[in-house]
C-alpha cells in the first residue's frame, strides 16, 4: 500500500525509535535499523537490550556486525528530496547520501594537505555526516601525517590550522599514527595552544578533543614537555563551558595527564581545582560530573591539589553533596577525594568545616545506603573512624550520632 503525500514509509522508521532513519544499519537477522538507536539498544544491559534483535528476538554475538544499509539510505533520500524538489538539500538530506567515493577523498586530501581551507572544511563536513565517510578519510594512505603536517606547518593560515585540527579530532587515529605524529612534529603542543586561544569556540572544542587523544596514548616524553600554557588553556576549556563535548574531552585529557607527578602539580598550578569546583557547582550532567570527580580525585593525591580544595570556599562542601546524588561512581570518587582530605590535609579548621557544611553527615550516610559499593562504604568509615574524636565534639552533630554509624 502506498503512503499518503508527505507521510514517511513505514519502512523508513527505524523499528527501536520509529523516527525516520539518519544512518540505517543491518543486523546479522536482516532487520534495519538506525545506527544510533541500535548502538544504545545494544549497549543497554541484558534483557532491556543488548542480546537479542528488537525485532526478530534472535540471539546475537557479543558484538554482532552493523552493515550500513545504501540502498536503504539512497530511497530516503530519494524520498525526502522529491518532497521538496526546489528546495537546497539540508544536514538531514545530506546526512542520508551514500559514502563519499575514495577517488574523491583522495583529492580532497591532497588539496588540503596544500593547507586549501576549502578542502579542509569539505573533509570536516564530509566526517561529520556519517560513519561511512569517516572510514573512507581512515583509510587513505598519510592521512594523519598530511594532516598534521597542516596543523605544524609556519606557512599555514591560522584558518587552515584550526581546520586541520577539526578534521584531526573527528578522526578514530590510531595509537601508532599518534606516536608519528607526536615524533615529527615537535611544535604540536603549540599550536594547539594557539588554536585552544581561538575565538571560535568550535575550534576550542576540537582542540581540546586533540589533547585527549594525545593525552591518552600518554607517552611521557610528551607529556612531561607539556608547557603550562597548554595545561592553562586545557582548564580555561572547563572554565569556560565551551560546550558539554569540548568539557568533557578537557576533563577526560586532564585524568590522562594526572598520573605523572610533575605534570599533576603543573595542572593544579594551572587552576585546574577551582575551575572544576565551580564546574560541580553547577550540578552538570551525570557524565560531566562522574568524570570531574575522577579529576579532582587524582589532583587531589598531590599536597598542591588538597591545598587547593580546601582553601575553596565551597570546596569540601560540594564534594560532599555529590555523595548519593549523581550516581554510585561518583559517590566512590567523591569519597575518595575526601579521605585524601582527612588523611593529608586534615587541619582543625577543615574538621570543623567537614562537620558544619553535612560531609560528616553524608558519610554516614553512605555507611547505610544500598547506592554505594562495599570499598566505598569501607572508606568512608575510615574517614569516621579517623577522626571521630573531633566530630562527636560537635556541636553541629548530635553527641551520638557518629556511635550510630560506627556501632
Amino acid at each position: 500500500m502506498a503512503s499518503a503525500p508527505g507521510e514517511v514509509p513505514s519502512h523508513f522508521l527505524c523499528p527501536i525509535s520509529l523516527q525516520l532513519m539518519r544512518e540505517p544499519v543491518t543486523l546479522p537477522t536482516g532487520i534495519s535499523y538506525d545506527r544510533a538507536a541500535i548502538s544504545r539498544w545494544l549497549a543497554a544491559p541484558a534483557p532491556a537490550g543488548g542480546r537479542t534483535c528488537p525485532v526478530t528476538r534472535v540471539p546475537l554475538p557479543p558484538q554482532p556486525q552493523l552493515t550500513p544499509n545504501h540502498t536503504l539510505r539512497r530511497l530516503i533520500h530519494a524520498w525526502l528530496v522529491s518532497l521538496s524538489p526546489e528546495a537546497e538539500v539540508d544536514e538531514d538530506v545530506a546526512a542520508l547520501r551514500g559514502p563519499v567515493p575514495g577517488a574523491e577523498v583522495a583529492a580532497l586530501l591532497s588539496d588540503a594537505a596544500a593547507a586549501k581551507v576549502e578542502a579542509l572544511k569539505r573533509l570536516r563536513e564530509l566526517v561529520a555526516e556519517c560513519e561511512d565517510n569517516r572510514a573512507v578519510l581512515e583509510s587513505q594512505d598519510g592521512v594523519f601525517d598530511a594532516l598534521s603536517r597542516v596543523v605544524s606547518s609556519a606557512d599555514a593560515s591560522s584558518t587552515a590550522r584550526e581546520e586541520a585540527v577539526g578534521v584531526l579530532a573527528s578522526l578514530r587515529i590510531p595509537e601508532l599514527e599518534l606516536a608519528a605524529v607526536v615524533a615529527r612534529h615537535s611544535n604540536l603542543g603549540e599550536v594547539l595552544t594557539a588554536v585552544l586561544r581561538s575565538p571560535n569556540q568550535k575550534s576550542r572544542a576540537n582542540a581540546a578533543l586533540l589533547v585527549r587523544s594525545l593525552s591518552e596514548a600518554a607517552w611521557p616524553a610528551w607529556v612531561i614537555g607539556l608547557s603550562q600554557d597548554l595545561l592553562a588553556e586545557v582548564v580555561r576549556v572547563v572554565r569556560d563551558r565551551v560546550s558539554t563535548q569540548a568539557t568533557k574531552a578537557a576533563l577526560h585529557a586532564l585524568v590522562a595527564l594526572c598520573p605523572y607527578g610533575r605534570t599533576r602539580v603543573k595542572i593544579v598550578g594551572a587552576g585546574a581545582v577551582p575551575a572544576i569546583v565551580d564546574l560541580l557547582l553547577d550540578d552538570p550532567e551525570r557524565r560531566v560530573n562522574e568524570i570531574a570527580l575522577v579529576a579532582l580525585d587524582r589532583l587531589c593525591t598531590c599536597a598542591e591539589g588538597r591545598a587547593e580544595l580546601v582553601a575553596h570556599a565551597a570546596g569540601l562542601a560540594v564534594v560532599g553533596k555529590k555523595v548519593l546524588r549523581v550516581s554510585e561512581a561518583a559517590s566512590e570518587r567523591a569519597v575518595r577525594v575526601l579521605r585524601s582530605v582527612a588523611r593529608h590535609a586534615a587541619t582543625p579548621a577543615v574538621l570543623k568545616e567537614m562537620a558544619q557544611s553535612g560531609v560528616v553527615a553524608k558519610l554516614c550516610a553512605a555507611l547505610r545506603s544500598e547506592q554505594c559499593g562495599v570499598r566505598t562504604k569501607e572508606r568512608a568509615h575510615e574517614v569516621l573512624k579517623l577522626h571521630s574524636r573531633t566530630w562527636r565534639s560537635s556541636p553541629c552533630l548530635s553527641p551520638k550520632f557518629l556511635e550510630l554509624y560506627l556501632s
